[in-house]
């Protein structure tokens, strides 16, 4: 059960009241797939070194809001800097709300609470775990994952990044190179669903205590009905025509994805499917955490026999060792598909993206495993921007050539019945943890 943990400012804080109405903060999840906006700016970020100092200097000039939603908040040096900055903002009358989930925080939450305490900052915990009975529900298997972070409604911060060191795992301790993660700094339209997602998981977290302002803005919206008619009849073009309509808006073009366990439940595996089944050329994958549906496997076999660089940069200094299992169970499969396998081995990968054909391009929290595509909360942006997409590229191009790449007699040797065991075993692993959290259905 979620519950609050802090004062929250009063909620007849007129700061950002009129902002957000509907649909500009809603209609993006009427549908279960990528609505696209133009006219944005977007910067990538590589690690903390990079994130968390653009959101010190956003935080810093804060006027109205931030809202901030993470899966793990480290108490460490390289966050201090940002935990100043927000209590800096509350007490200059700047509405600072905040989300961590309860399992990724929760050896520091404390830490975290201490440092806030009077601060006017309202903390928030997505499913606590204060007593042993907790972990028995099985909606405790449903982690808030996201990273997002929303200043004003005017700028926006959305990847992998976790707040913690780039140089501290929670596990394996201090490491000498920083891992590899990146997130992306956004300007424009799909800052309002960002923003409205971060306020979504603070809601959820503080039971729900913030209903009433999010109901104010529905109803004070002008012509919300009209409007969200015209939103519904703009998405339900034929996709001919929505590609023409793609095209018309203004550079850059992005859309803001979630996962959720509502309306979004497959939204992000869907974008992924859709834009590997649309590669032309080249098509690259990074993620740490691999086991993806057979939907998923699928696409990325038929990319590669039709002629398409198909690249995977997975995990190879391992963190956990039964994830590292399940992702090179598949490595025959994918090989014999024509799929390349890389394994990262300067450091841990955390980074989660993919960029297909020099032009679109995501970057956010999802791993391309069941527990990102099925059960936890996850937020991506897709950017369809050459001048970005490029800009990715050779960041995964240089990560690329810094790793191993995995061998065909590697693949040989894990043949025959052990090959086939172990498979068997991730498999049944996965089926079992996908029951006890709730999830049917094939995946």
């Amino acid at each position: 059960m979620d519950r609050p943990l802090a004062p929250a400012p009063s909620p007849d804080d007129p700061a950002g009241s009129e902002r957000g109405a509907w649909p500009d903060a809603w209609g993006w999840y009427l549908v279960a797939r990528p609505v696209f906006s133009g006219g944005n700016e977007v910067e990538l970020l590589r690690g903390g070194q990079e994130l968390f100092p653009a959101m010190v200097a956003a935080i810093r000039r804060a006027r109205h809001e931030v809202w901030l939603a993470t899966y793990i908040f480290h108490d460490d040096a390289s966050v201090a800097p940002l935990l100043k900055a927000l209590r800096a903002a509350a007490r200059r009358g700047v509405r600072v709300r905040m989300v961590v989930d309860g399992f990724g925080t929760h050896h520091h939450l404390e830490a975290l609470l201490r440092q806030l305490q009077d601060s006017g900052v309202a903390l928030a915990v997505f499913r606590p775990l204060e007593r042993w009975t907790h972990w028995l529900q099985p909606g405790q298997l449903r982690r808030l994952h996201m990273k997002l972070c929303s200043v004003d409604g005017e700028v926006g911060f959305v990847g992998g990044i976790n707040l913690i060191d780039d140089h501290i795992d929670l596990h394996h301790g201090t490491s000498e190179r920083p891992r590899l993660d990146f997130a992306v700094r956004l300007r424009g339209p799909v800052v309002r669903p960002m923003e409205q997602a971060a306020r979504a998981m603070w809601s959820r977290a503080w039971f729900g205590r913030d209903w009433r302002a999010e109901a104010r803005q529905i109803l004070q919206a002008r012509r919300p009905w009209r409007e969200l008619r015209s939103l519904w009849s703009r998405l339900r073009l034929p996709r001919r025509a929505a590609g023409t309509a793609l095209r018309s808006l203004p550079p850059v073009q992005c859309a803001f994805v979630v996962r959720d366990n509502l309306r979004q439940r497959r939204t992000i595996e869907r974008a992924y499917i859709q834009a590997i089944d649309s590669a032309r050329s080249t098509l690259t994958i990074v993620s740490p955490y691999f086991y993806p549906g057979a939907d998923f496997r699928r696409a990325l076999v038929n990319a590669a026999q039709r002629g398409v660089q198909v690249q995977l940069l997975l995990q190879g200094k391992v963190d956990y060792r039964l994830a590292a299992l399940a992702a090179r169970v598949l490595y025959g499969e994918l090989m014999r598909g024509g799929v390349q396998i890389h394994e990262y081995t300067p450091a841990f990968l955390h980074a989660k993206v993919m960029v297909v054909d020099g032009r679109w391009a995501t970057v956010g929290s999802s791993n391309i495993d069941p527990l990102s595509l099925l059960l936890n909360l996850e937020s991506n942006v897709i950017v369809q921007d050459d001048a970005f997409a490029a800009r990715l590229n050779a960041e995964v191009a240089l990560a690329i050539a810094q790793s191993r790449q995995v061998q065909p007699e590697e693949v040989r040797q894990q043949q025959g019945w052990p090959g086939l065991l172990r498979r068997a075993l991730v498999a049944w692993a996965a089926h079992v943890y996908l029951r006890l959290a709730g999830v049917t259905g094939r995946y």
